[in-house]
C-alpha cells in the first residue's frame, strides 16, 4: 500500500512539474516614450510554481525613475489560463507592493493546426486584474 501511494504521489508532482516548466521562462515588454522614457514589463516564472514581476518607468527627463515589484505563485488552468496569487503574510514587502490574487492571463501559441506561413510569438496576455494597468498587456517569451 505504501508503494502505491508512492508511486502515485512521485507520478502526480511529476506531471504538475513537466505541465509548468512548458510556461516557466521569462516574459518582456519594452515600450519607448518619445525619445526620453521608457516602460519595461518583466515576468520571470519559475517551473516550482513561483513567480516575479518588475514594472521600470521612466516617463520623461523631468521625472524620476519608478519601480514597482511583485511576487508570489502561479499555476495553470484548462485551456492554457494562468492564475496568479500573492500571499500578504509572506509575498508583499516594502520592495514587492504588487498584490497580484485574482490575476488570470491566457498562453497565446500558434495552433498545431494552423499551416500558415504566420508567425505567432509565444505569449501572456493577462485579461483580468484587480492591477488596473497590467489588463490587455501583453508579455513576449524571450
Amino acid at each position: 500500500m505504501k508503494t502505491i501511494i508512492l508511486i502515485f504521489l512521485v507520478t502526480t508532482t511529476t506531471s504538475i512539474y513537466s505541465q509548468t516548466k512548458e510556461y516557466a521562462g521569462i516574459y518582456k515588454r519594452h515600450f519607448d516614450i518619445n525619445e526620453e522614457g521608457s516602460i519595461e514589463y518583466q515576468l520571470e516564472l519559475s517551473p516550482d510554481g513561483t513567480f516575479t514581476f518588475h514594472n521600470y518607468r521612466k516617463i520623461s527627463a523631468k521625472n524620476p525613475e519608478e519601480n514597482q515589484y511583485g511576487k508570489g505563485t502561479w499555476k495553470i488552468e484548462k485551456n492554457k489560463v494562468l492564475y496568479f496569487y500573492t500571499n500578504k503574510e509572506n509575498d508583499l514587502d516594502e520592495k514587492y507592493t504588487l498584490n497580484f490574487t485574482n490575476t488570470k492571463a491566457r498562453y497565446i501559441t500558434k495552433s498545431p493546426r494552423d499551416a500558415s506561413e504566420k508567425e505567432v510569438k509565444n505569449h501572456l496576455r493577462f485579461y483580468d486584474s484587480e492591477i488596473s494597468w497590467i489588463k490587455g498587456n501583453k508579455l513576449f517569451r524571450n
